[in-house]
């Protein structure tokens, strides 16, 4: 069994049933809203962004190609998958808690990648690394899927039929077991139908980040960011949790800052 190197089945040898589990076109209205609000927050006009956690790549399909993409995730497999659905953009495997690529962009998306951000180390390791690649004036977006003290036990189920005659349906269980701890669980339940054989199910459980609003404010400020209102702009119905700020533009490159 091949794994990814998170040790999920669905972000390694599954990783391109994403394509029937959770397709690719339900994801252009919250691409839209994403590279709106960056453009919102930015001093410059968006040319480059750079994309960290970016699975199998259906968020970057809806943005225009004209403007450079460089996406990033720590499953190879995710990033074969996203390179077959984004053939002109640049990508890079690697755990992008750890990510240098000497240089910057004029902005940097972290979607719900930050859910497995489940240490208050990972994420500011995060958001330094969302520092070092923005240029001056340019915006960062961080959009977790829940926050801190706003959790709810839910089920959610998904799927489809691909174009090639797989079938897949996906459930799952958000559940939070310890309330105390700051984190909850996902159960995902894959039943896989290919093509030819017979039809499976995969069952995982994935711990995820419950952190809270003042943490993510906290973090982005003390790397330096400015943050940006956007509760009352015209994404806030599309993104409930959108987390957008800017790094000031007389801010030299290569250099953050760290409030006390």
């Amino acid at each position: 069994m091949k794994d990814s190197p998170s040790g999920f089945r669905l972000y390694g040898e599954l990783a391109s049933w994403w394509s029937v589990l959770s397709p690719r076109e339900g994801y252009g209205d919250v691409a839209g809203a994403c590279l709106g609000l960056l453009q919102q927050a930015s001093n410059r006009p968006i040319g480059s962004v750079l994309e960290l956690g970016c699975g199998p790549g259906h968020l970057a399909s809806h943005i225009d190609t004209r403007i450079e993409m460089v996406l990033v995730d720590r499953s190879p497999e995710m990033i074969a998958v996203s390179q077959s659905v984004n053939p002109t953009r640049a990508h890079v495997v690697a755990d992008f808690c750890e990510l240098d690529l000497g240089r910057t962009f004029d902005a940097v998306l972290l979607h719900d990648a930050v859910m497995y951000l489940t240490t208050p180390e990972l994420l500011d390791a995060a958001l330094r690394v969302m520092m070092r690649h923005v240029a001056p004036g340019g915006s960062v977006l961080v959009v977790p899927d829940v926050l801190e003290g706003g959790f709810e036990e839910l089920s959610i189920c998904g799927g489809g039929t691909h174009e090639d005659g797989r079938s897949a349906q996906l459930m799952e269980w958000h559940r939070d077991p310890d309330p105390t701890d700051g984190r909850y669980t996902v159960d995902f339940a894959a039943i896989l139908c290919p093509t030819e054989g017979r039809t499976s199910c995969v069952h995982e459980q994935h711990e995820h980040a419950l952190h809270s609003a003042d943490a993510l404010v906290r973090g982005l400020r003390r790397q330096g960011f400015e943050m940006v209102d956007v509760t009352a702009g015209p994404y806030a119905s599309q993104i409930p949790f959108a987390f957008l700020a800017r790094r000031p533009a007389d801010q030299e490159e290569g250099l953050s800052q760290t409030p006390a």
